[in-house]
């Protein structure tokens, strides 16, 4: 014992040396704990995580599969907007056809005399002819654009027909004619009049039709319809 002290007496200034290796040591072994225990932690968290698939990045042909997917599906989207443009037009139209009111006071819409009526009745023809059974009829290369260029110019001719027919109204007729005119609107509307009597509305029927007579042809459709709303058998 006395030769440890003498000895630690003796060299106590290796303790300057020995020390900061000493307490090095002990500093790593820690951080090596520290570094382990993390270690640890890192791989259970690795453990319990959902296994995510990694999706192989997709070939030329695939690619190439998927864009012509998405072209297909662009085109089917177009052939629905035209097909519905078509028939918002059709629908405009009907609300004069189907409209006796409209037509004695836009008559030049339903005269086929006239330019733009005769335009506007040609391209209706066109596109009605264009337009498909099943929209996949317009899928083949070519047949969408030849629908869509009919039924834009159905569009444009059946604006500048209305545009024309409410500028001019009834001014291509002579005072005498639009009071027949105004005669004929007052009995249709006594015509469609459900609270007059049968009788009552055949004959304000009868007497519309005849002071239209030479002034304004009423279409077909709209004859039909009206002669099957107004309650009571018409005479042919």
């Amino acid at each position: 014992m006395d030769d440890i002290l003498s000895f630690a007496g003796s060299y106590w200034w290796l303790v300057f040396i020995v020390g900061p290796i000493v307490g090095g040591w002990i500093g790593g072994v820690a951080k090596y704990n520290e570094r382990r225990r993390r270690d640890r932690i890192e791989l259970e968290r690795i453990r319990r995580a959902p296994v995510q698939r990694i999706e192989p990045a997709p070939t030329a042909a695939a690619a190439a599969a998927a864009a012509a997917q998405e072209t297909a599906a662009d085109r089917d989207r177009q052939i629905q907007r035209i097909i519905a443009d078509h028939a918002e037009t059709d629908r405009r139209w009907l609300e004069f056809e189907l409209d006796v009111a409209k037509l004695i006071d836009y008559p030049l819409i339903s005269d086929m005399r006239e330019p733009l009526t005769q335009t506007f009745h040609r391209a209706k023809r066109v596109a009605d002819g264009l337009r498909p059974d099943e929209p996949a009829e317009l899928r083949p290369v070519g047949a969408l654009e030849r629908y869509r260029e009919a039924v834009r110019d159905y569009e444009v001719a059946f604006e500048a027909a209305v545009r024309e027919a409410k500028r001019r109204a009834q001014t291509g007729f002579t005072d005498a004619e639009r009071n027949r005119l105004q005669s004929a609107q007052r009995l249709m509307a006594l015509a469609e009049n459900e609270a007059s009597t049968p009788a009552e509305r055949q004959s304000a029927y009868k007497q519309a039709r005849r002071e239209l007579d030479g002034l304004i042809a009423l279409p077909e459709a709209t004859t039909h319809d009206l002669e099957r709303r107004i309650a009571g058998e018409l005479e042919a």
